[in-house]
């Protein structure tokens, strides 16, 4: 059955069209940006989207996944923030601390268990998604005290769950693997190639995407960030590598704006889980820009500077 004409999905479909009219429009991120500081920016988001905590996609979720709780590709979305808890308990393992504070939601995961099973190393009654990168990763931590090296294995193992988890399903969710892996990898290869990083961190560290070859990127890596550029110019990701010779802020926002447009495509679809994920994507995308814009407006930063690092939005 093709994706776009599974109707198992219509009545969420049709739900979430009509929740993508709680989205702020380009008029109102507007007004947001045109407020005079933070807390005024703040007090106006709240009386536009009706909540005391608008900066949460905890309800998001919830009301999607309500709608289609059957649509397991969904949970695809959250395997990032499911890899960052897995960082955050392991971490609060080592250090002697309490993890809850550093967890984000929302999550595939049951937190407490997380919390419960990382502290007594019981890493063999995990969930599947997470149980042997939660081993191999506490492994490495303890062996090397590499803190940074078993963050970079645990990001790339998160983006080849999400390559995996997303075969099967539709083209959306398919395509935004993809980018996301490409994406992550070549930061990654770029900020290993100003760090001097060796062939040992870089295999640990580039999860591997069908868009970009693996070897080729780690060797190019390895050969310093001008000959990075070099290969990256002549690969459909040229564009991206000019704005990561900008910065990586100007970087992070041209990959998060492809994957934007895919959700602005699959978003006029009627069927299949698509427009679900969709506007998923686009609320996650709308409070990125909100904290982008809150911690624009704490700083004082001119009004250039904030409309420059907005995310594209639905319209």
């Amino acid at each position: 059955m093709s994706f776009r004409n599974d109707t198992r999905y219509a009545d969420a479909v049709a739900a979430v069209k009509v929740l993508e009219g709680g989205l702020l429009t380009h008029s109102d991120m507007e007004q947001l940006i045109a407020a005079p500081g933070k807390e005024e920016m703040l007090s106006l988001l709240r009386s536009k989207k009706g909540s005391d905590d608008p900066l949460s996609l905890q309800s998001v979720w919830e009301l999607i996944h309500g709608y289609a709780p059957e649509c397991e590709e969904l949970s695809v979305l959250l395997y990032k923030n499911d890899f960052h808890d897995l960082k955050a308990a392991l971490k609060a393992l080592i250090a002697g601390k309490e993890p809850e504070r550093y967890y984000i939601r929302p999550t595939n995961l049951d937190l407490t268990e997380l919390s419960v099973l990382i502290s007594h190393k019981d890493f063999e009654d995990l969930p599947e998604l997470i149980r042997g990168t939660a081993e191999e990763a506490y492994e490495l931590l303890t062996r090397t005290l590499d803190g940074q090296l078993a963050d970079s294995f645990i990001d790339a193992a998160a983006l080849r769950a999400i390559l995996s988890g997303a075969e099967n399903g539709s083209e959306l969710i398919r395509r935004y693997a993809q980018l996301t892996a490409v994406c992550a990898d070549i930061k990654t290869a770029y900020r290993c190639a100003l760090m001097r990083k060796p062939a040992s961190f870089l295999e640990l560290a580039i999860a591997g995407s069908p868009g970009l070859g693996r070897d080729d990127l780690i060797s190019a890596s390895l050969a310093g960030t001008e000959s990075l550029f070099e290969f990256l110019s002549v690969t459909e990701y040229a564009e991206g590598a000019e704005q990561l010779k900008r910065s990586s802020a100007m970087y992070e926002k041209w990959c998060d704006d492809l994957i934007m447009d895919l959700a602005e495509e699959a978003r006029l679809g009627s069927f299949g889980p698509e427009p679900l994920e969709a506007y998923y994507i686009a609320a996650e995308t709308e409070l990125k820009n909100l904290r982008i814009l809150s911690v624009c407006k704490e700083f004082g930063a001119d009004r250039s500077t904030i409309t420059e690092r907005m995310r594209r939005i639905y319209g």
